[in-house]
């Protein structure tokens, strides 16, 4: 079976963690500081603050503006539902607008409506599937409208916009370093800002309300603890390293993908200065469960990123938003293998078993 994803880690990460557990540090401590140095550096933030996995840096991203009860955030129904719990999560509300049909990323067009009608005081938009949102529209909109811009970098990892890296963007950023993004640490999260107010109250957040100037069971305020460990942040040290050649392949093997897959199917796209990273390759297909049954039967792994839209899952029954483009991509997209450990003999497999599909259709 070609996997849908296929973590990469060896003998490196395991010599770091061995560092680690002989130093004795194993919670929070210098590695975890020097990850948040390396992470925010790549993406040419001032600050970053390692957590626990990308919910809770999202959670930790809407605390830290100050957002809660009575307040409201504009985001996608298209996207882990961890993108509109973290809103909930802070006392604040998710208002959904609808996305751009060959991005799937939030419709700026939608954005501005939803802001015109509605008080809202925040826009939250997710770079899905590795591609950077419409972030000069998104952050136009913002800065008319006097809102803050939250970004969910969770699965954009190095992509950019006019070689602008994705979380430098929005007044704070949100990453995820889950199994199968393009970098990992077996869990774990990354708050980005430039703001250091902002970064003093996230950083307080995560770790039970302290201060960086308080006494050690000070607790200046209500928090969390989101702190990510030395053992995690080991790893992500050396990924980062390796995270610029990994998404070289993730792109070299979408761009043969798009080359040699049949006439019928409906690639992705990268819009003109939007640098797409490819954490997910993902195509429309309108019997999308028959295409994806027929590629397990050829030994063709793949995903349904995300099958049910965040406004019909059962805990937001109490939302009702009118975003069709949203409703009508989870009933027909489908993720294929693009991850960096793929072979040349794997692409050549994945491209026959789609055409195959197209024969016995």
């Amino acid at each position: 079976m070609i996997p849908i994803a296929n973590p990469q880690l060896g003998d490196r990460e395991k010599a770091r963690i061995d560092e680690v557990i002989d130093s004795g540090q194993l919670a929070d401590g210098p590695e975890v500081r020097a990850f948040e140095d390396e992470f925010a550096d790549f993406c040419g933030a001032t600050h970053g603050i390692a957590t626990t996995n990308g919910t809770t840096a999202l959670h930790t991203a809407v605390e830290a503006l100050g957002l809660g009860p009575g307040d409201r955030v504009v985001t996608t129904p298209f996207s882990m539902i961890a993108s509109a719990n973290s809103i909930r999560l802070a006392g604040a509300e998710p208002v959904f607008a609808d996305i751009d049909p060959e991005t799937f990323n939030l419709d700026p067009d939608a954005v501005e409506r939803v802001v015109r009608e509605q008080d809202v005081d925040a826009i939250l938009p997710v770079h899905l599937f590795g591609l950077p949102a419409d972030m000069p529209r998104l952050r136009a909109i913002a800065d008319e409208h006097d809102l803050l811009v939250i970004e969910d970098a969770a699965q954009a990892h190095g992509a950019a916009i006019d070689d602008e890296r994705v979380g430098t963007f929005g007044d704070v950023a949100c990453f995820s370093f889950y199994p199968t993004k393009n970098m990992t640490t077996g869990e774990g999260g990354m708050v980005l800002t430039d703001d250091p107010d902002v970064a003093a109250r996230a950083r307080s957040f995560i770790n039970h309300g302290r201060t960086a100037d308080g006494a050690a069971y000070e607790h200046t305020r209500l928090g969390q603890n989101y702190r990510m460990t030395s053992l995690l942040a080991a790893i992500g040290r050396v990924q980062i390293g390796d995270l610029p050649e990994n998404n070289e392949a993730r792109r070299a093997n979408a761009a043969r993908l798009t080359e040699e897959l049949p006439d019928w199917v409906d690639t992705p796209v990268e819009p003109t200065g939007r640098r797409h990273v490819y954490h997910q390759y993902t195509i429309r297909a309108d019997d999308r469960d028959a295409l994806a049954d027929h590629l397990e039967a050829r030994g063709v792994g793949t995903g349904v990123y995300y099958p049910v839209p965040i406004h019909e899952q059962p805990v937001y029954d109490d939302v009702d938003p009118d975003v069709p483009v949203a409703e009508r991509a989870a009933r027909e997209v489908l993720s294929l293998p693009v991850h960096p450990a793929l072979s040349s003999a794997d692409i050549d497999e994945v491209v026959a078993a789609v055409a195959a599909a197209g024969v016995e259709a």
